[in-house]
């Protein structure tokens, strides 16, 4: 049975590949808007690293309800 950790590790992965997705594509494009998303989208990732820096097993409520904002935004 898959837990509720389970599917929120799930959505943030399948966020994280499509973030590192559009960052691979922005990478030839030299416009300022799109240098500006690629730099949002790597301050994002970096944001997901911070709240996983002691990993999923030692994810508490509080940091599950960071990753699910993390997810809206």
């Amino acid at each position: 049975m898959i837990t509720k950790m389970d599917e929120l590790k799930d959505r943030v992965e399948a966020k994280k590949h499509e973030i590192l997705a559009k960052i691979s594509e922005m990478k030839a494009d030299g416009r300022a808007e799109v240098k500006e998303r690629h730099e949002q989208l790597r301050t994002k990732l970096r944001e997901l690293e911070q709240h996983l820096k002691d990993g999923w097993d030692k994810v508490s409520n509080d940091v599950a309800a960071k990753l699910n904002e993390w997810l809206k935004n």
